[in-house]
């Protein structure tokens, strides 16, 4: 399955992306919270780890409600995070690093500061009265229809000046722009274009399935699977606030945009089953070049449900569609506190060797585990809103070192550390063979170091105990067979009859360079890579 000769030149599909949230990676003034200029100090160890790319969430001007994703000017950066020449210093530091640059754009909403809503929402004939999303209160004077916002709660919020509700599909702070109307995409557009001529190298597009709404705003159905225990947003279902055919055309139109400059790339930020969110590369592949492939964060931890989700969304990729994986992100509970420390290795393994573009997180090559947030430091508007369902134990600072505030800062951070900060940090851990940080690091050097793990085609090895996936990645005249062991048995796995192999990489620290012949041994949680000599 896939290609590999037209990829070569393509940064983004042979590269590794590393999701950056500025809060949380470094402080360098002493206000503990992370700045452009802390990332700009950690670029050296971006490059040592051996990532591409790395995916900056927002700085813009924001009065923070939901930290950055309210956006008040989307050509600028927040105080808070720093000015715009330390951007332009973290870009140019970043590419002399060989490194990529992408930021994440923000267009479904602003923020209720935006000079365009404070225009919007001034009178009924404003001309930028359109630019956002309004409409009459129903008959009983409610909410024009039973949309919810994400964050639990209606998604209209009514204005008392001029009578009228306006949507939000997350916080009343953040109304929702009108992208049916043309002068917001030309406006858009030039966002785009003012980040791409300061050299950022592509763009993360926030909630993109979102863009259009649909235009007689119908009820959404209510959803037959709902349970109490989920956020209430899953008691409809969204068809009618979301994932319209119409986007597909919006998100063509900025591909254009960015079609204009060289080797820039659009990832698109899609919750949808693998039917839709393959529809997001578009119908002549223009749309989105990495639709954002979420399904290993919401899949069963098992081989058999793993291997079947590989295998659907092999066969569900359009021809020429590059595929993508992701373990986490700003919004998801870590890796490491979803399936416990010794899977989170198989885990990185998995991500760092099948076919596609993977994105990590930063701080899961360190094995961060879910933090506690007591109440008094909740920072999260979800939480507070939806208790249970909070994001800031997966938002927590960045650890470097030993010592106070892990190196973080020289403050108390904005949110609290892990307890194990002492050990669990990249001092302590980067010249360790057996530590996580390594691990990764060595993953990162083999996909450099092997064209079949970056570009190669992939293929499933079907037989085997249940609790082991196993498959190959092939480019040419060479053969790399990946075996992840998902149980707490060990086993003795059948190699090809009259082949030998090579160990190249052991999840467990020590046998690389052994070699294997008839049959290979896997511990209990192991992950093996293995070259055919």
């Amino acid at each position: 399955m896939g290609e590999t000769a037209s990829c070569r030149s393509v940064w983004w599909k042979r590269g590794t992306v590393y999701q950056v949230y500025p809060r949380s990676f470094q402080d360098t003034n002493g206000d503990g919270v992370g700045d452009l200029k802390g990332i700009t100090r950690r670029l050296d160890y971006l490059a040592w780890l051996g990532v591409d790319a790395v995916w900056i969430s927002p700085f813009y001007p924001s009065p923070m409600a939901d930290f950055g994703y309210d956006v008040s000017d989307y050509c600028g950066v927040d105080p808070l995070f720093g000015t715009l020449a330390d951007f332009d210093d973290l870009v140019a530091e970043a590419h002399r690093h060989k490194l990529k640059v992408i930021l994440d754009f923000v267009p479904n909403h602003t923020s209720i500061a935006h000079p365009w809503f404070a225009e919007s929402r001034a009178a009924r004939a404003n001309p930028r009265r359109d630019w956002y999303i309004w409409r009459d209160p129903a008959p009983d004077g409610g909410p024009p229809n039973n949309w919810l916002s994400n964050f639990g709660g209606p998604a209209w919020t009514r204005d008392a000046a001029t009578g009228q509700y306006y949507y939000h599909a997350f916080l009343p702070e953040q109304p929702d722009l009108n992208w049916r109307n043309p002068a917001v995409r030309a406006a858009m557009h030039d966002v785009l274009r003012f980040w791409l001529d300061r050299g950022v190298d592509g763009f993360r597009v926030d909630v993109i399935w979102h863009l259009i709404k649909d235009e007689g705003f119908r009820d959404n159905p209510e959803n037959p699977d709902f349970l109490p225990h989920l956020p209430e947003i899953n008691r409809f279902a969204q068809v009618y606030s979301a994932d319209r055919p119409e986007v597909l055309d919006v998100i063509s139109e900025m591909r254009r945009v960015l079609e204009a400059y060289d080797e820039r790339v659009l990832i698109g930020e899609i919750y949808l089953p693998i039917e839709r969110l393959v529809a997001y590369y578009g119908p002549e592949l223009d749309c989105a070049d990495l639709p954002f492939n979420f399904q290993l964060i919401q899949t069963p931890w098992r081989a058999d449900a793993v291997r079947d989700l590989v295998e659907n969304y092999e066969a569900a990729l359009p021809p020429g569609g590059w595929p993508n994986w992701v373990l986490g992100n700003h919004d998801q509970p870590r890796i490491a506190a979803r399936i416990g420390l010794p899977q989170a290795r198989i885990a990185a393994m998995l991500l760092l060797t099948l076919r596609g573009t993977p994105t990590l997180y930063y701080g899961d090559e360190i094995g961060l585990d879910h933090v506690s947030i007591p109440p008094d430091r909740v920072q999260d508007p979800w939480e507070r809103n939806e208790p249970g369902h909070g994001r800031d134990p997966e938002r927590t600072p960045m650890q470097w070192e030993s010592g106070p505030f892990a190196g973080f800062s020289t403050v108390e951070p904005w949110l609290p550390l892990s307890a194990d900060a002492e050990i669990r940090n990249v001092d302590e851990m980067c010249d360790v063979p057996g530590s996580m940080l390594t691990l990764y690091r060595r993953l990162l050097g083999l996909r450099r170091e092997h064209a079949a793990l970056a570009l190669g085609e992939y293929r499933t090895v079907p037989d085997g105990p249940a609790t082991v996936f196993a498959y190959e990645r092939r480019a040419e005249e060479t053969t790399i067979r990946i075996v992840l062991n998902f149980g707490e048995e060990a086993h003795r796995l059948d190699l090809p009859e009259g082949s030998a192999w090579s160990v190249l990489l052991s999840s467990h620290a020590g046998r690389s360079g052994e070699r294997a012949a008839g049959t290979v041994g896997l511990a209990p949680a192991e992950g093996l890579i293995l070259l055919r000599l």
